[in-house]
């Protein structure tokens, strides 16, 4: 029997999974929405993954989970390890390009940037505040436009001339996008100029001040869109790798941070029927009011946090 390895990645809006060999070489891997409800997208998550495995020849020996619901599923899952994002997109990038020097990020509902030097972090930024420049920004200008988002990049390409987008916030760029239509301006001028505005929003708003450095490597949903990497290539004036498996590399860092934790307990796939359950608690046992968030397993509490004093663990308990 052959160790592997899982390592998980649950955002707000995509949960991604891979399962990894010895050797770091992914040998299952899946992408779903979590559709606000990170415990049902990482039941069907494991249950999908559970198919493509030969359980009779892979043995997952330990889990990884990173993203903003690390906590809630790494308790769930019984993880060996539970890392940000920064750490697990670092590793996993590094694990392929070992002299990258700056990771753009882009998901649904946030952006990051990473520098690193000698495979170090060395600085880095995020944003979570706006959905500008994301991709639930594209998407929902894509409805607006009425193409699918998957189509976005193709068409941006055959732009002479992109329109120019106010795209520092959401409300402003829908207004101007309606405004440039209404005068005429081509649909492919049209989205070619929102790829555009994307990372020229990115590179204002989280690249402003740092040394970016090639190697680029753009990963994250939107890096699987052909028009803002050509927008980051002339912006930048620099290369941008985007791997095939861009966006699962918070997962594949995450996973690779599990198998060398060497806190090994064989995972079990049969998860669909447990009953997972949160509950918010409010305490008022001093005057900070804790808000306690409860983890139960078929009725039995398994894990809980929030508590910033002792006090709160008498209502766990």
């Amino acid at each position: 029997m052959t160790k592997a390895y899982l390592g998980i990645d649950i955002g707000s809006i995509s949960t991604k999974a891979v399962i990894i060999d010895e050797n770091n070489n992914i040998i299952a891997s899946e992408y779903l929405y979590t559709q606000a409800d990170p415990i049902k997208a990482v039941k069907r998550l494991i249950k999908k993954l559970k198919e493509m495995i030969d359980l009779k020849k892979y043995k997952v020996v330990s889990v990884g989970t990173t993203g903003s619901a690390r906590k809630l599923i790494g308790t769930i899952l019984n993880a060996s390890v539970i890392k940000n994002e920064i750490t697990a997109h670092a590793i996993g990038t590094t694990s392929i390009y070992k002299d990258v020097k700056t990771i753009f990020e882009i998901g649904g509902q946030d952006s990051k940037i990473i520098i690193l030097e000698d495979g170090i972090v060395t600085d880095y930024a995020m944003n979570t505040l706006c959905a500008a420049g994301t991709g639930s920004f594209l998407s929902s200008q894509a409805t607006r436009l009425g193409i699918n988002v998957e189509e976005f990049g193709e068409i941006a390409l055959k732009s002479k001339k992109p329109t120019n987008i106010a795209a520092r916030c959401t409300v402003f760029a829908e207004s101007d996008l309606v405004h440039k239509a209404q005068m005429g301006h081509k649909k492919e001028d049209i989205i070619a100029g929102l790829c555009k505005a994307v990372a020229a929003n990115y590179l204002n708003n989280l690249a402003k001040g740092k040394k970016i450095k090639p190697p680029i490597v753009f990963q994250g949903g939107v890096s699987k869109n052909i028009g803002v990497v050509e927008a980051f290539k002339n912006l930048t004036k620099e290369d941008i790798i985007v791997d095939k498996n861009s966006h699962l590399m918070g997962a594949l860092g995450v996973a690779i941070m599990a198998k060398k934790s060497q806190k090994e307990k064989e995972f079990n796939f049969d998860i669909e029927n447990i009953v997972y359950e949160t509950r918010e608690i409010e305490c008022h046992r001093c005057s900070n009011n804790c808000e306690i968030i409860c983890v139960s397993r078929n009725n039995k509490i398994i894990d809980a946090w929030g508590n910033r004093c002792e006090r709160g663990q008498v209502i766990i308990n």
